[in-house]
């Protein structure tokens, strides 16, 4: 093979024009522990932080690598090629001389120089210069950042040939490429075990070679070097099926659940929290219905134990407390029948099915001296042990489903499950039916994925050797059974240079990558003697690309739009014809795959329907009950583009019928994981972007939020300016300061008592600040200033839940607004200059920030995968995402779109499905029912159910389990307020606790209806209970103050409030200007100075009027509950600072705050909460999915194709 230079030059340094520096490379814990660390890593200047941590910590040899190596002269292979090996030839030395890898350098030459090294004993290159050529051009290529293998190339592959690494035989097998003869591995490493993808066969027998058990030993092979396998586990008879010595079979679900054991053991390379695994079930099993809701049940399993969990912990413990607070006889502490709040807590406790035997235990633990239990609790975190209890979660589990059984469903016939052991029907079932389980099964945890079989198989280059029954985890490499295959991706991004895609580079990349994985096949050595021979036989290739999402957001395409798909599906015709056209070059030099003679006619009938794909035909298409989707010339951007693929198919048919193809299969678009984070992709695979928002690791540890760096490209291209772009950016970014936030800024602060080095703090703890409000706290602040100049008390601030600019006065809209300005909005909906016909470049997989509502549909994700799939040798692993709300008949319709368009296989993921992900659109809307909306649209005579129904929903569910009910006392004051609002006569009573937090409300209607009446006096009632719940006030607030129905218009009576727009606007307005101090809400202000009023420097503590005592005590029975002091003076009334200093004569020492009502309060209310984000929601507002990676801890894990990966560590849990 010819090899020309493209990105080098000759008799120059592979890697001249790349600037490299060192670096520290540092992965930690969310709680600061080191998982990694490694000081002086050498890597380009250009790579990122993430990049390098990935590389360093997954890729380097740790060890073994010696300081003294000699090369091995080899008489056939030219010099600078030759191996090298340890001087002495020793394997380990006890004197520290073996090392680990320091230098990205060292890591691509080994595997550049591996590759050029087999490639020349396997006759790849013409002349000694081409192999030359190839090693320098690859060695580039990785450097830069344009391509890279999957993970099991880098390793494994060229540590015997770089370093001499080797070690005993693992039971593998590969056949020598020169007398095609099976070989037994005599090591480790001399040939490595490169491919990341293998398909493996079961037989229904337990322990024999290829049987059930064999299957686990042959899985563990691969697991430990880093690789993934999927099986069709379909041949295993069902339940209830007899046994060939007597007896029943327990069925397919039985062994599933101890390889799903086996394979949770064992970390995938060494490295990954689990192992990638696939398991699949024909539809025609008589266990798949048990299969089907698997996962269903297992999910329910976990809810079952979070819950059980952490209810016996709080039941049990409200056991000892009861205990603890009985002041009587110790004796009778521990009787029932004596201590009733005992009796109360043994009640409560059986209500939730507390197991008496775990009652009485914590009683006999009483009485021995205990006092609390701490029973374990569990939580829905991916990685927990509740999720490690149960069964099915170290696979994917997907269902074949075949046009008949689609066809079945669309007549709704019936549907046969066939025995396996003597083909006779087990079972008939509706197919609709069995169709609906898996449609809810998707929906309720995301499994089974559907693979469709006639359509995979009318793509199959060599059906003579059997039917394609299986996939990889990632469901992108499907072929026969017992066969391999190795990926490489391109990213997308690197051929994108100055708004022109360099096709001639990209078809470059493409041709050498080919020879590469062509080569990775002859010489690797495999886990079974059957797959070996099968790699062997059909030699399959997985090259794709990655960053198409990255791509088309850089050229200011949308990816939903009819310019993205075609853009999309000249890339990949271009691709794929290339490197089939490559292939056949190959074949030319060395021969066709040893299986291509007896399938030649079905190869070239596939060949000829990807080249009509190409030239855009929509008939004419040869074997295919399911068109493709043809290439849209007409709607690509890049002309050129589709003229190379037209082109690049036309010789690749033509070279392949002259000379055949030396590989069954060339392309897949994988998911690229970890090898995607190496690259710097902003998008993996074929999938879109995930957030216009990223967060960028520091050198030194830390992240700082950096917009898409496919943003400002896609800006420019559309013609905005510098000063827009920025101003755009800023508005998702934020602008990191609060100089010139709207409401809360430095002068609001400084009026607040905040000096310039209270600012300044602030300041400094913004630019990483994920909310405002976490800021603003007493390790931030001080605790000096907080007590003292800000006058919070301690308690207030040790709380968690404290908000310190709620108690500042601030309200939530000015919180918002300032959280927006300085922290970003983190979407670009609503940006200034943008327009909204731009929107959609910017649309992510899922909604972006708080604020934003857009996100791709459904249809966007299949559509695009369509355009691809016409022209992929394999498949696509793609996350096909939905919103929470999608219904089971959305993934019905999801699933049968993909499969009238020509996909092979459909991963459906629902925001929510799974336990262990907190829902996107929880944390965006906190409130989805826009009550005026439903009031407005209601008939009067249903408005009572709807306010009823927002109670219970918005207040009562939410919070009514936070802390029990707090009873009023017996006499309480508390004021009324007559006032008259569009011409109806509102009385409005309160009741009030000792320290004058307000606890229930009485309403009343003069002239209205007796069905009003009623409603608005069972509203008073719920709106009470929920107050002694301790629900603040601020919630009843926020969700009816502008509330619009009728009666509502002009106010009479009330000096604050002068209109309203219904009686709740007009209640809660009241409510609030009284005990709040919601003055916002108040059309006039109220008179008199309120207790947080700021003092005025040497003025402070001094009342602008002196009153005598009478108007002081005019004052008090002005602003008191007359009825509640029955006319006597408050004795234990304090004494604010700034407030009335000689209130009384006597000058009584005062011990205690007491609350009154209206207009002068104290502690009328507590705090607006601040937001519990944990981890997880953060994680999720985040963009990322909210499940903590099982490498390092962090909570950075985003969909990746069928699997996930952590943005911090590579970790994946694919295969790639």
């Amino acid at each position: 093979m010819k090899i020309e230079r493209r990105f080098t030059k000759a008799n120059q340094d592979a890697y001249t024009g790349i600037e490299f520096h060192r670096t520290t490379s540092e992965i930690r814990n969310p709680n600061g522990s080191i998982v990694f660390s490694l000081d002086n890593v050498e890597v380009p200047e250009s790579w990122s932080q993430v990049a390098s941590d990935v590389i360093a910590q997954k890729y380097f040899r740790k060890a073994g690598v010696s300081n003294d190596l000699v090369r091995i002269k080899e008489d056939d292979v030219p010099e600078f090629l030759w191996r090298s090996a340890p001087k002495d030839g020793q394997q380990v030395k006890p004197n520290g001389e073996y090392l680990g890898e320091t230098s990205s350098k060292q890591v691509f030459n080994r595997l550049a120089g591996a590759w050029a090294y087999w490639g020349w004993k396997g006759g790849m290159f013409d002349t000694e210069d081409d192999a030359q050529t190839y090693y320098d051009e690859m060695r580039y290529m990785l450097a830069a950042q344009m391509t890279a293998p999957n993970s099991p190339q880098w390793f494994n592959t060229g540590l015997h040939w770089a370093y001499g690494i080797d070690g005993p035989s693992q039971g593998h097998h590969y056949v020598d490429f020169k007398t095609g003869k099976m070989v037994q591995s005599q090591s480790s490493y001399e040939h490595p075990q490169p491919h990341a993808c293998f398909i493996q066969s079961v037989k229904d027998d337990l322990v024999n070679e290829g049987g059930i058990m064999d299957l686990w030993v042959r899985e563990a092979r691969l697991f430990k070097y880093g690789s993934g396998t999927g099986t069709n586990f379909s041949s295993l008879r069902g339940s209830d099926e007899s046994l060939g010595g007597g007896g029943k079979s327990s069925g397919l679900m039985s062994f599933l659940k101890i390889g799903d054991r086996a394979a949770g053991a064992i970390k995938s390379g060494g490295t990954t929290r689990r192992a990638a695994k696939m398991v699949i079930c024909d539809m025609d099993h008589p266990d798949v219905e048990e299969f089907i809701s698997w996962k269903v049940k297992e999910e329910q399993k976990v809810a079952s134990l979070v819950a059980g969990s952490k209810l016996h912990e709080l039941k049990l413990n409200e056991i000892f407390a009861s205990i603890r607070s009985w002041d009587g006889a110790e004796t009778d502490a521990f009787d029932p029948k004596v201590n009733s709040a005992l009796k109360v807590a043994i009640k409560s406790a059986k209500k939730v099915m507390i197991p008496e035997t775990y009652v009485n235990r914590v009683l006999q633990y009483a009485r021995q001296g205990y006092s609390s239990i701490e029973f374990p609790s569990y939580d829905v975190d991916w990685d927990s042990e509740a999720y490690n209890t149960v069964a099915g979660q170290n696979s994917n589990n997907s269902v074949r489903v075949t046009d008949a059984f689609l066809k079945a469903v669309q007549n709704d016939e019936d549907w046969e499950l066939i025995r396996r052991t003597d083909g006779k029907v087990a079972k008939t079932v509706k197919a609709k039916e069995l169709w609906e389980d898996v449609g809810h099964a998707a929906w309720a945890c995301a499994d089974p994925g559907v693979q469709y079989h006639d359509t995979i198989n009318a793509w199959h280059t060599c059906p003579e050797d059997g039917q394609i029954r299986a996939s990889n985890p990632c469901s992108e490499y499907m072929f026969l059974d017992d066969t391999a295959c190795n990926l490489a991706s391109m990213n997308l991004l690197k051929f994108f240079k100055d708004s022109e895609f360099d096709a001639e580079a990209y078809m470059h990349a493409t041709r050498l990558w080919t020879i590469t994985l062509e080569t990775s096949v002859l010489m690797a050595q495999f886990p079974s003697e059957a797959i070996a021979r099968g790699s062997y036989d059909f030699r399959t290739l997985g090259l794709g690309y990655a960053n198409i999402g990255g791509l088309l957001m850089n050229m200011g395409l949308s990816y939903d739009s009819d310019e993205g798909r075609s853009m999309c599906a000249a890339l990949t015709a271009l691709m794929t014809g290339v490197s089939y056209k490559t292939s056949a070059e190959m074949a030319k030099e060395l021969g066709p795959f040893p299986g291509y003679a007896k399938n030649a006619q079905h190869m070239l009938r596939v060949m000829r329907n990807h080249k009509r794909a190409a030239f855009g035909k929509k008939a004419g298409y040869e074997g295919l009950e399911i068109k493709p989707v043809p290439l849209d010339s007409k709607n690509c951007p890049d002309r050129h583009l589709v003229d190379l693929a037209k082109t690049s198919w036309e010789e690749a048919v033509q070279l392949g019928e002259e000379h055949g193809y030396r590989n069954a299969q060339v392309s897949v678009i994988a998911p690229t994981g970890t090898i995607g984070l190496v690259m710097d992709c902003d998008t993996t695979g074929i999938e879109p972007d995930f957030a216009l928002v990223k967060f960028k690791k520091l050198a030194g540890g830390g992240y700082f939020k950096i917009i898409n760096q496919s943003v400002p490209a896609a800006l420019a291209k559309m013609g905005y300016g510098s000063a827009e772009s920025e101003e755009i950016i800023s508005y998702a970014v934020g602008h990191g300061t609060m100089g010139n936030a709207p409401g809360i800024n430095h002068t609001a602060l400084i009026g607040h008592g905040f000096s310039q080095v209270e600012i300044d703090k602030v300041e400094s703890a913004l630019p990483s600040a994920f909310d405002i409000r976490f800021v603003f706290n007493q390790w931030t602040l001080g605790e000096e200033f907080c007590k003292g100049t800000l006058g919070i008390p301690e308690e207030l601030l040790n709380n968690p839940t404290f908000d310190l600019l709620s108690h500042l006065g601030f309200t939530k809209k000015q919180v918002e607004n300032a959280n927006n300005h300085v922290c970003g909005t983190m979407t670009l909906e609503g940006a200034p200059h943008l327009k909204e016909e731009h929107y959609g470049v910017f649309d992510c997989a899922n909604v972006c920030g708080r604020i934003g509502t857009r996100y791709l549909s459904v249809e966007s994700h299949i559509t695009m995968m369509a355009a691809a799939q016409s022209f992929i040798s394999g498949a696509i692993s793609k996350t096909i995402n939905m919103p929470n709300d999608a219904t089971i008949e959305d993934c019905q319709a999801a699933y049968e779109l993909s499969w009238s368009l020509g996909v092979k296989a459909n991963a459906l993921y629902r925001d929510g499905s799974k336990l262990s992900q907190p829902l996107s659109s929880a944390l965006i809307d906190d409130d989805d029912d826009d009550l005026e909306e439903t009031l407005m649209e209601a008939p009067a005579g249903e408005r009572a159910q709807i306010l009823a129904e927002k109670i219970v929903e918005k207040i009562i569910i939410k919070e009514v389990n936070k802390q029990a009910r707090e009873r009023l006392p017996e006499r309480r004051k508390g004021y009324t307020q007559k006032a008259n609002v569009g011409g109806h006569k509102v009385y409005l009573r309160t009741g009030e606790y000792e320290d004058g937090k307000i606890g229930e409300i009485f309403i009343d209607m003069h002239k209205e209806g007796a069905g009003f009446r009623a409603m608005m006096n069972n509203f008073a009632i719920a709106v009470s209970v929920g107050l002694q719940y301790g629900v603040p006030l601020e919630e009843f607030v926020d969700a009816f103050t502008f509330t619009r129905f009728d009666p509502a218009g002009m106010v009479q009576g009330n000096d604050s409030i002068k209109s309203a727009t219904s009686i709740l606007d007009y209640i809660f307005r009241e409510l609030a200007i009284s005990y709040l101090d919601r003055t916002d809400l108040a059309h006039v202000q109220p008179e008199g100075e309120s207790f947080d009023t700021l003092g005025k420097g040497v003025d402070e503590g001094v009342s602008k009027n002196q009153q005598t005592n009478e108007e002081n005590l005019a004052m008090i029975k002005q602003v008191s509950s007359t009825g509640y002091l029955r006319k006597r003076l408050p004795q234990e009334l304090m004494v604010l600072q700034g407030g009335q200093a000689n209130l009384f004569e006597n000058n009584t020492p005062i011990q205690e705050a007491t609350g009154t009502i209206s207009t002068v309060s104290v502690n009328v209310q507590k705090p607006t909460s601040l937001p519990q984000l944990d981890d997880r929601a953060k994680a999720k507002m985040q963009g990322y999915e909210g499940d903590a990676c099982g490498d390092c801890g962090n909570y950075t894990l985003v969909r990746n194709g069928t699997c996930m990966k952590c943005n911090t560590c590579g970790a994946t849990s694919g295969c790639s």
